[in-house]
């Protein structure tokens, strides 16, 4: 439960019908399974301490007493344990009978929570002997204690922030407007579905659709159980189809006739940053719930919930061709706009050999080639200095003739050697300077021969580099149009392969294969041996642990030590905690620290649900003080 995160169980017990209690003895035995495994949230299914094909044994008040006891039995069993339990039971109030959940936690009943909707069509007649619930709460009293029964109950943790729960059951969900709505807008973060859905051919697929989908509307993390083996098959057959979803991802699924238990582990407090992120969710008047407070023992969940070590990239190979097909479009398609905008025919762009370079070289052939423009108009300048290597240089020059555009070779040599002599700066002194001196003298390369030729200087920089800072100013961090602002550094690699592995081009998918092959690098110190001197991941960390960080904490709201946590889970045997660690501090001190240069970034497309310009997603101030993040992760231990 520490940092939101919370496990959860979704039980589908293998019960008699009519016998309850042989139901609750198999109950209790799947709750010690469950208190075992740490599950904080336990749910069994619709009607289970009878069974949901009881038929007009409903109506019998045998049944009915039978289940009522057991439900106390169920309830004393969960005394002294730490979980909130759902059980679904058959149950009298006032003449009429209600298809309910009772809500079970510390030896106590906290609440009933009655079907809202009841359906009588098709398999489906419990109108012939359930109620429809009632909305606003009222009192159901049981053994002297006043329990409070109706739709719009939520459950809410003292001492978890944000962990509130809400109840639907089974055809609630499938409703035009399920209950489940004004739950979470009344606050619920977790909603549990106690369900009796039967198998058909293709139902599993739009089942799993509606949990995915109300989890994605509502931000919430969905507990759906079903009933399975144990039901009546005289006419219908009970699959145990459990699901646990989060904002519109199943977490876990259970193979259909299998029965037993599945776990799941949300995260709260994910949901809660999601919900602040939208401005949208919970406008306008929510309805009025009863809220019944519990508390939990705060302990640190035993995560089951794995973690991509490349959130930015499908971890499926054919969603993550399609991925990469999609955001290649959505870089040229903008391009392609800020060239019939501006009436510009040529495109300027710096052309290293390197990863970043390549892209946007392939990103404006497509452009292009959708403006039915004459590759010949864009210009690849290849600018050798002090650490360009014989390999790059060879790259950069066969890549554009492989794309069929021009290529321009400016050595800059002389003219930062000049440079340095004017500001004093001694060509033995590796320094920023020295370094900074051919960047900008780059830019300045490009931008003149773009006014020489009418045409717009394409941006190369990647998100990565823009997240830590790791560009010059007023160097390669301008440019008239930076196609690549909103591709992160481990997707800039997928995009390239893909790129070699679709172009039906065979020398130009070697060429990009050695770029890809190349060490990540700037360039500008010279190289020994006439190999690469100076490589990037050395010097501000590996890029994949930096993606790692940026996603999750911009687009989760990590804090430092949860990014810790999960990092650690995501990258094992493959960097140590203390690498990483390392790297985390890095990681703030130059994202606080660099974001000057991201207030005055060039134009350049989102391409994905991270995204870093200062008129976009990230309206952070230059001089903010990264104090608070710092002082959390130099607390951690490696």
């Amino acid at each position: 439960m520490e940092q939101g995160f919370i496990k959860v169980a979704a039980v589908t017990p293998k019960i008699k019908v009519a016998d309850p209690a042989y139901n609750a003895g198999i109950i209790c035995e799947n709750l010690e399974e469950a208190y075992g495994k740490g599950a904080k949230l336990i749910v069994f299914p619709e009607l289970c301490l009878t069974g949901y094909t009881c038929g007009d044994l409903f109506l019998q008040d045998t049944l009915l007493e039978g289940a009522l006891s057991q439900l106390l039995q169920i309830a004393d069993v969960t005394r002294g344990r730490d979980a909130l339990v759902m059980v679904g039971l058959p149950l009298q109030r006032d003449g009429n009978l209600y298809n309910v959940a009772a809500v079970l936690q510390d030896g106590e009943i906290l609440g009933i929570i009655p079907k809202a909707n009841i359906p009588s069509y098709a398999e489906f007649y419990e109108g012939r002997h359930f109620a429809q619930g009632n909305r606003e709460p009222v009192e159901y009293r049981l053994g002297g204690k006043r329990i409070p029964f109706g739709t719009h109950i939520l459950f809410q943790c003292e001492n978890m922030k944000g962990l509130t729960v809400g109840c639907e059951i089974c055809e609630d969900l499938w409703v035009a407007s399920p209950p489940g709505t004004a739950h979470a807008l009344a606050g619920a973060t977790v909603l549990a579905n106690l369900s009796a859905s039967n198998e058909t051919v293709g139902k599993d697929e739009y089942r799993e659709l509606l949990v995915k989908s109300a989890s994605a509307r509502l931000l919430c993390g969905y507990v759906y159980t079903s009933a399975g083996e144990g039901e009546s098959t005289q006419d219908l057959v009970f699959g145990g189809h459990n699901l646990i979803a989060e904002n519109g991802i199943v977490l876990a699924q259970s193979k259909r006739f299998t029965g037993g238990a599945l776990y799941g582990d949300l995260d709260v407090h994910r949901l809660l940053s999601h919900r602040r992120r939208m401005g949208t969710f919970g406008q306008g008047a929510g309805e009025v719930h009863t809220i019944v407070p519990f508390r939990l023992t705060m302990e640190q969940t035993r995560l089951e919930r794995t973690f991509e070590r490349m959130p930015f990239v499908p971890a499926e190979e054919e969603k993550c061709r399609l991925r990469c097909e999609e955001i290649l479009s959505i870089q040229s398609y903008g391009l392609k706009k800020r060239y019939e905008h501006t009436g510009a025919k040529k495109a300027v762009l710096g052309l290293s050999g390197g990863l970043d370079s390549t892209l946007a070289l392939l990103v404006t052939a497509r452009t292009f080639d959708l403006l039915e423009y004459d590759r010949r108009g864009i210009v690849a300048v290849t600018m050798p200095c002090f650490g360009t290597t014989g390999r790059t240089y060879d790259n950069a020059c066969k890549l554009a003739g492989s794309l069929h555009v021009t290529l321009e070779e400016v050595d800059i040599r002389e003219a930062v050697t000049v440079h340095f002599a004017d500001i004093g700066q001694d060509l033995d002194r590796h320094d920023v300077t020295y370094e900074n001196g051919q960047a900008r003298e780059r830019t300045q390369v490009l931008m003149d021969i773009a006014n020489r030729e009418g045409g717009l200087v394409i941006g190369t920089g990647d998100m990565s580099e823009l997240a830590l800072g790791w560009a010059t100013y007023n160097g390669d961090h301008m440019s008239m149009y930076g196609v690549n602002a909103g591709v992160p550094k481990t997707l800039v690699r997928h995009l390239v392969k893909y790129y070699a592995d679709t172009c039906e081009d065979r020398e130009l998918s070697l060429v990009l294969g050695d770029v890809l092959d190349t060490p990540v690098s700037p360039e500008l110190l010279p190289p020994v041996d006439g190999v690469i001197a100076q490589k990037t991941e050395d010097l501000v960390g590996p890029y994949e642990l930096h993606d790692f960080f940026l996603y999750y904490m911009l687009r989760c709201g990590f804090p430092p030590a949860k990014v810790y946590r999960v990092a650690k889970l995501a990258f094992a045997g493959i960097y140590g905690p203390e690498v990483i660690l390392k790297w985390l501090k890095n990681f703030y001190r130059r994202f606080f620290g660099q974001q000057f240069k991201r207030s005055c970034l060039p134009d350049g497309p989102k391409v994905g649900s991270v995204a870093l310009s200062p008129r976009g997603d990230l309206r952070m101030p230059s001089d903010a003080s990264a104090r608070l993040w710092l002082d959390e992760a130099e607390q951690l231990q490696a």
